[in-house]
């Protein structure tokens, strides 16, 4: 069986786009190769090295349960099967912004793919709002999301982790952060700022999306990727 692998990540960079309430990202010069080989005393070789500091939510990233249930588990505590397994991405990019996403939404999107959500999937959905907007002013404002029913029925049917190409799971102007209460309740996962999802939508693949081993962490910024048969 041939296998096509397909990134879902967004870059890294100094200046790209975080949720407001998360550190921004800055990326400084830690040793130039030309002030290592001064300081090695070598002739014929230096190494250089960059410092990060980034949000635990900075871009493509997962959550851990404990950052919106303080009794929930810290990522480096969750098992690996919430960041890889069998996934499915529903195509849901024919919701305006101005809208939640619903659970009536939800299942014709599901039948519509000729797939079936199994308990323990990862479940994507293409919302089309990166294709759209990222890069612009609209991209931390204007977005679809779960409503507080529509997540709960993706739990219920057994999803482990629910992905999106947008900076969040929750419609913005939901202040009860419908989609992450509804994770805090059955101890689930989701990630965001994911791209690409538009090769892989209505299909059945593998989805691997593995965190940082951070101690204690609220989340991580991951190298999400696709696993799909050609």
């Amino acid at each position: 069986m041939a296998l096509k692998l397909i990134d879902l990540s967004q870059e890294i960079f100094q200046g790209m786009s975080v949720f407001p309430m998360h550190q921004n990202t800055f990326i400084m010069t830690n040793m130039t190769h030309e002030e290592n080989m001064n300081r090695t005393g070598s002739k014929t070789l230096g190494f250089s090295a960059r410092n990060l500091l980034i949000s635990e939510h900075g871009g493509t990233h997962c959550d851990a349960v404990w950052e919106y249930k303080p009794s929930g588990l810290t990522i480096d505590k969750m098992p690996l099967h919430y960041f890889w397994g069998s996934a499915i991405c529903l195509d849901l990019s024919h919701v305006p912004a101005s809208r939640y996403i619903t659970p009536s939404d939800l299942e014709q999107a599901l039948r519509k793919s000729g797939q079936s959500i199994e308990k323990g999937d990862i479940v994507l959905i293409y919302t089309g709002h990166y294709d759209r907007n990222f890069g612009t002013d609209k991209w931390q404002t204007a977005y679809t999301g779960l409503n507080k029913e529509a997540a709960e029925w993706l739990a219920v049917r057994g999803a482990v982790n629910i992905g999106v190409d947008a900076p969040a799971i929750d419609h913005p102007e939901d202040l009860d952060f419908s989609g992450h209460l509804i994770c805090g309740k059955y101890d689930i996962s989701n990630t965001e700022n994911l791209c690409n999802l538009d090769k892989v939508v209505n299909k059945r693949f593998i989805y691997i999306g593995l965190p940082l081993k951070i101690r204690d962490g609220s989340g991580s910024p991951i190298r999400a990727v696709a696993l799909v048969e050609e």
